[in-house]
């Protein structure tokens, strides 16, 4: 059974640092493409940054240049290093792995609260 256990959030103050962790496991095939997306309040789920497993990486332009993802392969973890967070930062962080096992099938993460207070 495929797992994903996110840690790392909590409450920071705007322009604080906060590093998330995301272990995958339960799978028997690699892990493909990885990512974090986030849902606000009231809002719907968005992308924040996915990586390739040959690491080609992709960010929404709202955190372009203050957020980093990367990934470990072989341990089959993805961290998002946020830097200079805003308050419009605030959201569930929620990480995703993707399996190719005929189809895509994409798993999810139970989500980590991030609160960037003003």
């Amino acid at each position: 059974q495929v797992r994903l256990v996110e840690s790392g959030g909590g409450l920071v103050q705007a322009g604080g640092s906060l590093r998330l962790s995301c272990a995958a496991s339960g799978s028997l095939l690699s892990f493909d493409d990885m990512g974090w997306y986030r849902q606000a309040p009231g809002k719907q789920r968005e992308l924040v940054a996915t990586i390739t497993g040959g690491g080609r990486k992709n960010y929404a332009d709202s955190v372009k240049g203050r957020f980093t993802i990367s990934r470990d392969n072989a341990k089959n973890t993805v961290w998002l290093q946020m830097n200079s967070l805003k308050p419009e930062d605030t959201a569930v962080y929620y990480c995703n792995a993707d399996i190719l096992e005929g189809i895509r099938n994409r798993y999810w993460g139970q989500g980590t609260q991030v609160t960037v207070s003003s």
